[in-house]
Parts: C-alpha cells; structure tokens; sequence
C-alpha cells in the first residue's frame, strides 16, 4: 500500500499498480469502511481499479492527519468481510441483427459464429470494477479472451442506451446515448442510469454480472417495464 498527495486536498491510496480482484476487494473495503466511519473533513472519496481517493477540507484536515486516519482505517478493514454484501446481477441481452451490428465483425475477427460469440459472451461471470465514464457504465473484468476485439475504426457519434460492446479484452454496457467506438454485439433493455431513483445507477463496484440471451420479442416485451 502506498500512500501519497493529489494536489493540496487529497490523498491517494493505492493498493497496487496491477488491476486484480485483491486490490479490488481492499477499494472496496476501505469505501465500505469510509461509508460508516467517514474521516471528519472529508468531503468525499472517489474509488477506482486500484485506488481510493479521499478528498477533504484543507480547513479543518491537513494532509498528515489525513494520511495517518486513512492509515489507520486501512489497518481496520483486515477483520471485516464482503461475502455478505456480495450481489449478483443478471443482465438481459439481445444479441445481433439491429441490437448488435458489430457481432458478426467480432466473430469474423475471432475466427468464431455469431452463435459461437454469443455463448461465450454470455457464459462467463463479469467483475464491476468500477463506474465511470458516464452515469452507470461500469468497467468489467472477467472477459474471456477468444472475443476480445479491437475498436472501430470510426467511432459512432450516437451508441444507443443498453448497447452491449466489446473494445480489445473489455466489454461493458453503454447506460445513455453516447458516442463511442466499441464493438456493439447487443442490448439490454434493463436501463442501467436511472436518475430518479435512489441509488440513481443500476450497477455499483463489486457486483458480479451475468449477461442472459434473449429474443428480439422477449426484449420488446421487456421494454415496456424495464427495471
């Protein structure tokens, strides 16, 4: 662990250099034990793959007295446990045709059918890392390597909300209407960025997602009431 300034109103702490579910499970142990026991003069803080980020009020909080009650909070954390807050997701995807225009190209790329693409897609358990980018787009890490895909070329300037792509050895799902460049294999009609509710997004760090085929019909029917 390594602690160290960002500026004068926060402090990095890095767990490791390498994106791993170790340094995954200390982010999130600190962030649960920040969430409970919250630093006096912290204003808030920010995890990431192998970071927490803590930013405070250099009025009431100077940088040593922060770094020392993270210290502290990190020797905390060996005895608490995350088995019980543990979640499982399970996302509905259609794949291909109008929902996944690129799915064909990432199985021509992988020597690979459609079909081939999709059961591999959907049969592996995904880690959330993180949520960043944009409202609710979580960062995954789980994805089998025989469909990791490189970028388009040209980026579109408007990617559909719950579009499922894949982008070199990640896949991820877009929450709201955004440009990008992924690879687009399929959609979910589950809205992942709900701002009026509370939490205001789906998918939180720690979460494990599955990805479950579905119909073209199946997903219409489901659009009505997603949740």
């Amino acid at each position: 662990m390594h602690l160290y300034p960002l500026g004068d109103a926060a402090v990095v702490v890095e767990f490791d250099t390498v994106i791993g579910p170790a340094s995954h499970e200390q982010v999130r142990l600190l962030s649960l034990y920040l969430d409970h026991h919250p630093i006096p003069g912290m204003i808030e803080y920010v995890p990431a793959f192998t970071t927490v980020t803590v930013f405070y009020d250099p009025l009431v909080l100077q940088y040593d007295e922060a770094k020392a009650k993270l210290e502290m909070a990190v020797a905390q954390t060996t005895d608490m446990r995350l088995d019980k807050i543990a979640r499982t997701v399970e996302i509905p995807v259609c794949y291909g045709g109008e929902f996944g225009p690129d799915l064909e190209e990432v199985a021509a790329y992988n020597r690979l059918t459609a079909d081939e693409v999709v059961r591999i897609h959907s049969s592996a358990e995904y880690r959330v890392y993180m949520i960043g980018f944009a409202p609710g787009f979580p960062y995954l890490g789980g994805m089998p390597e025989r469909i990791a895909t490189p970028r388009r070329s040209s980026p579109r300037l408007a990617i559909p909300a719950g579009s499922v792509g894949i982008a070199g050895m990640q896949t991820g799902v877009y929450p709201i209407v955004t440009p990008g460049g992924w690879q687009l294999i399929g959609r979910t009609p589950v809205a992942l960025f709900r701002p009026e509710m509370t939490p205001p997004t789906l998918l939180k760090a720690g979460d494990t997602i599955r990805f479950v085929p579905i119909t073209k019909k199946e997903y219409e029917s489901w659009e009505g009431h997603a949740t």
